[in-house]
């Protein structure tokens, strides 16, 4: 049996950390910050308000339920789960849409929009799940140490149908003309990271994986499931250590051989890095032992970052739905700017989480509690003033689109956060939020390396590996991991 560290307690570290456990490993994971979950933390103001910092949308929740069965539990065994209806609102110019839970009614809000667009989301969907089932259970399971892995029959015959080589912006308009379910279609991608004419259109699997499958939210918030994952590892036998920053990975004769974790030296038999990969390679490894240098780095297409407010509203907000996208403004415009241009928007569009509609525990009694997502570039300028600017324009479209009047006034908490913040709490590659974009180029095995090249016994796990951004992905990612660890 092996002693193994894992460095960071996001969704990867801590599933790594379960799956290594599992096998009878000594586990140590090491987290820099006071509390578990990476990006998914949650915090607590003095005043009542409970906050998740990160994740909000809980999609694919047959993949998630996966984790939890490996360990014979399930995910009903430590929190509940909601559905929501609507799923989303999506505020447009000229009126609002509501998507619906029920998919029959979704067939009739499509109709409505566009004749025929019924069938046509039956055929998209049908598409979507069949990539969605070789996708998620098949393809993004893999190490991807090299192309042979993907030389099965399944995938070989599943290989056109997976549409790996044709984009997204086109495939979804093969089916639909309206520019309102052009939108709502592509919306889900862009969490990938990238422009809908730069992802594959592999990924109508998103599609399948929330509209289809539902919108859901587990009760006390998505730190909920935090929690739940850290319980199994440490079931398991894991043992966690808060506040303990790694400093440097020590190698010796082509191993790492050991941790400096504040200041102490540690050894271990092999290292899973949860990490930032950047941050992991450029700044705990010797230039010698590092997959990759800096120029990499600069040349990839990374995820976007966010400005990100907290908020809570000493009275109830009228009008407003567990999720709201503003999409009032031009998508590619937006993503343009995000990708190219690399620069803070002209016009924005923004997203609304509000969990105190369906969680009356996250906020005081009549209170709200409210979450604000803007996505921006990586790597620009960030600043009180710049953050205060967007805050005031996202505020005013709140009380457009609500009817709501003076919520300045009736602010009982505020709390901004953004690529200054991303930085120095979880290291991250020039203030990015979401990881490394799921383009055509960085897919699969063209992603960084799971598998240290140069240290035979440290590996990755993460957003910036395979299988990519999200967090069932990430979730996947510390399990494969794990399994590379403990071969």
């Amino acid at each position: 049996m092996k002693k193994i560290a894992v460095i960071g307690s996001g969704f990867s570290g801590l599933s790594a950390a379960a799956y290594v456990a599992k096998e009878g490993h000594e586990v140590h994971v090491f987290e820099k910050n006071s509390s578990l979950g990476g990006r998914a933390r949650q915090f607590t103001t003095d005043n009542g308000y409970i906050f998740d910092m990160g994740p909000s949308w809980y999609w694919m929740p047959d993949i998630i339920e996966d984790f939890f069965s490996a360990f014979n539990k399930k995910t009903s065994d430590y929190y509940e789960l909601v559905s929501l209806n609507p799923q989303f609102e999506m505020v447009f110019s000229d009126g609002i849409m509501a998507v619906p839970k029920d998919y029959s009614e979704m067939r009739d809000l499509f109709e409505s929009l566009e004749k025929g667009a019924a069938k046509k989301l039956d055929k998209f969907m049908e598409d979507a799940q069949y990539k969605y089932e070789v996708g998620m259970k098949d393809f993004v399971t893999k190490p991807c140490h090299s192309w042979f892995e993907f030389v099965s029959p399944k995938i070989a015959k599943s290989a056109l149908k997976l549409d790996l080589l044709s984009n997204f912006h086109r495939f979804v308009r093969k089916y639909f003309s309206n520019p309102k379910l052009i939108m709502l279609m592509e919306f889900p991608v862009i969490f990938l990271g990238a422009a809908p004419k730069d992802i594959p259109a592999l990924y109508s699997l998103m599609n399948y994986g929330g509209y289809k499958l539902g919108t859901w939210y587990p009760m006390g918030g998505f730190y909920k499931v935090i929690e739940a994952m850290s319980e199994i590892a440490k079931e398991q036998g894991a043992q966690f250590h808060l506040n303990s920053n790694v400093d440097e990975i020590k190698i010796k004769d082509g191993k790492a051989q050991s941790i400096i974790v504040n200041g102490l030296e540690i050894e271990f038999d092999s290292i899973i890095a949860s990490s930032d990969y950047h941050h992991t390679e450029q700044n705990l490894l010797q230039k010698e032992y590092q997959n990759y240098n800096e120029d990499y780095w600069k040349k990839k297409t990374f995820a976007p970052s966010c400005l990100i407010y907290y908020l809570g509203f000493k009275e109830k907000i009228q009008n407003l739905k567990h999720h709201t996208l503003f999409f009032e403004n031009d998508l590619e415009l937006h993503t343009s700017e995000i990708y190219e241009d690399k620069k803070w928007p002209t016009k924005p569009l923004f997203y609304a989480c509000c969990p105190s509609k369906t969680d009356k525990n996250v906020a005081p009694e009549n209170c709200e509690n409210v979450f604000l997502l803007m996505p921006i570039a990586i790597g620009i300028e960030d600043n009180e003033e710049i953050r205060e600017k967007y805050f005031l324009e996202m505020i005013e479209r709140l009380e457009k689109h609500t009817k709501s009047s003076n919520l300045l006034s009736k602010i009982d908490y505020k709390k901004s956060y953004c690529i200054n913040d991303f930085k120095k709490d979880y290291n991250a590659y020039q203030g990015n939020a979401y990881g490394l974009a799921n383009t055509l180029n960085q897919t699969a095995v063209l992603k960084p390396s799971l598998r240290n090249k140069k240290v035979k016994n440290l590996f990755y796990t993460g957003q910036l590996t395979v299988p990519g951004p999200g967090v069932p992905p990430s979730i996947i990612s510390g399990k494969i991991a794990a399994t590379e660890a403990t071969k």
